[in-house]
C-alpha cells in the first residue's frame, strides 16, 4: 500500500517517461499527505473511445495509471462516451465527424477488454461521463460555459491556428475541454495524466477544481510515442503501429525492427522498470558488458508477456532466434511458383529485373490486397530471406529466383520464374 511505501520511491517510478509534472512539489505534498493518512491517491486517465482498436501508443497513459495502481493508488479509467459526442479538437485542423451511440458503445467495449492487458480489473474505477454530463443539462453547461472566455479557447493552438487560417470552428469544439475538465470535478480526481498535447485540457481541470472549491489536481504529461519508424508518432494511418492485440510472434518481430535508440524510449514508456533501473541497464551496454541486441530481446519479451504471456513471450523469442540469428528456418515452408511477368514494377531500371513486392505478397496469399501489402511492408513486418523489407520494388539478380517471404508467423517460398 501506498502508505508504507518511501515518497522518493514512488517518485522515482511515477516520474519515469514523464514530460512534465504540474507541480511535482505538489505531487510530493500529496503522496506524502497519503502515506500519512492511509487515504490513497484518485488518479483518472480518460479515454475516448473513437477507434475499436488499440497500439502501444495509447497504453502509455495505462501503464502510468498501472504505476500508481502497483503504489496502492485508486485509479480510475474514464471512458469518454459523452465527450466522444463531440471529438476532442487536440491535434486536429478540422472538425472531427460525429460518432453515433451506437459506435461509441461498441468501441467502449472492445476498451474495456483491452485495457484489462494492463490494469488490474479488480483494483480499477471504470467510469463513463455520460453518468454526469447526462445530466448536466442546458442550465448546468450554460454556468460551466460561464467560467472561461472566447479569448482564453482561442489560445489554444488548435483553435488559434484555424481561427487564423479562417477555418471553421464548431461551437460544440469549445465544449470539450471544460466538458473534460467537469470530469475532474465530478471524480474529484487528485491527479489527472494525458499526453503533452492535452495541456490545454488539462489545465482547464484545475481551473474548475478552483472554480467548485476543490484542491487543484496534479497535471501528469507523457510524451507522445513514436512509431516504428522512430520518427512520427505511433499510428495505425501511418502504418508505423504496433496493436497490443496483434500475434506474439509479429508484435515481437516489430520490436526486434526498432532503432536502439527508439529502443530506450520504448523502455522507459512501455515497461514497469524504475528509470534508474533503464539507465543501468543503458550504462551497461555503453561499457560494452551487455549487447544492445539482447537489451532489445528483454524488451520484446517484456513486452508480449504483458500482452499475451510468458509462454508466448519465450516461443516468439526462440522462433526469431532461429529464424534471424541462426538463420534456421522454423518450419517448412510451401513453394509457389509465381510468373515473373505477374510481378514486374514499372519502376525498375533498364536491364534490372524488378518486381512489386505487394504484387508478391497477394500472389503468394500473404495478404489480400496491394493496400494491404504495402501497409504491412510500411510497418516492417515483411521480411525477405530473413530480412526486413524497406521497400516495395524489389531488384533480383536472374530468374530463376527463390525468395522466402516472410509475413507475421506465416511464411512462403516464391519461385519466380
Amino acid at each position: 500500500m501506498a502508505e508504507f511505501l518511501d515518497v522518493d520511491e514512488q517518485l522515482d517510478l511515477l516520474q519515469k517517461g514523464a514530460a512534465e509534472i504540474i507541480r511535482v512539489s505538489d505531487l510530493r505534498e500529496r503522496l506524502e499527505d497519503s502515506r500519512k493518512t492511509g487515504r490513497p491517491l484518485r488518479v483518472k486517465a480518460g479515454f475516448d473511445p473513437t477507434a475499436p482498436d488499440l497500439h502501444l501508443g495509447h497504453t502509455v497513459l495505462m501503464r502510468k495509471l498501472r504505476h500508481f495502481q502497483q503504489l496502492g493508488h485508486q485509479v480510475i479509467f474514464l471512458v469518454g462516451d459523452f465527450t466522444s459526442l463531440i471529438g476532442d479538437p487536440t491535434g486536429r485542423n478540422v472538425t472531427r465527424k460525429p460518432l453515433t451511440r451506437e459506435q461509441i458503445d461498441e468501441n467502449a467495449e472492445t476498451y474495456q477488454a483491452q485495457v484489462f492487458k494492463i490494469l488490474d480489473r479488480d483494483k480499477t474505477e471504470v467510469r463513463f461521463n455520460s453518468e454526469w454530463l447526462d445530466k448536466l443539462g442546458f442550465e448546468g453547461t450554460i454556468r460551466l460555459a460561464a467560467n472561461f472566455t472566447v479569448s482564453q479557447m482561442l489560445e489554444r493552438d488548435e483553435f488559434h491556428k484555424r481561427y487564423e487560417a479562417e477555418q471553421p470552428i464548431g461551437l460544440h469544439e469549445f465544449l470539450y475541454p471544460m466538458m473534460q475538465g467537469y470530469d475532474s470535478v465530478a471524480l474529484e480526481c487528485d491527479v489527472e495524466l494525458g499526453g503533452t498535447d492535452q495541456r490545454f485540457n488539462l489545465q482547464c481541470g484545475r481551473e474548475l477544481q478552483r472554480v467548485y472549491g476543490q484542491k487543484p489536481q496534479i497535471v501528469l504529461m507523457t510524451p507522445i510515442l513514436e512509431g516504428l519508424d522512430g520518427i512520427q508518432k505511433m499510428s495505425k494511418s501511418l502504418g508505423n503501429a504496433i496493436g497490443i492485440n496483434e500475434p506474439p510472434a509479429e508484435m515481437y518481430g516489430k520490436l526486434m525492427s526498432i532503432s536502439d535508440e527508439v529502443m530506450w524510449k520504448y523502455w522507459t514508456y512501455l515497461t514497469d522498470l524504475k528509470q534508474s533501473e533503464v539507465d543501468a541497464l543503458k550504462a551497461d551496454v555503453a561499457a560494452g558488458s551487455l549487447h544492445p541486441m539482447e537489451v532489445k530481446k528483454r524488451l520484446a519479451r517484456a513486452i508480449v508477456a504483458d500482452f499475451h504471456s510468458a509462454e508466448d513471450a519465450a516461443r516468439a523469442d526462440e522462433n526469431w532466434a532461429q529464424m534471424f540469428q541462426q538463420k534456421a528456418v522454423v518450419e517448412d515452408v510451401e513453394e509457389l511458383a509465381v510468373p515473373y511477368t505477374d510481378l514486374i514494377s514499372p519502376a525498375g531500371l533498364p536491364g534490372v529485373l524488378t518486381i512489386r513486392l505487394p504484387k508478391l505478397l497477394v500472389h503468394l496469399g500473404l495478404a489480400a490486397s496491394g493496400a494491404e501489402a504495402s501497409r504491412k511492408i510500411a510497418e516492417k513486418a515483411v521480411r525477405l530471406d530473413g530480412e526486413v523489407a524497406t521497400n516495395a520494388n524489389i531488384a533480383i539478380e536472374k530468374l530463376p529466383a527463390r525468395i522466402v517471404v516472410r509475413l507475421g508467423k506465416r511464411a512462403k517460398a516464391a519461385l519466380i520464374r
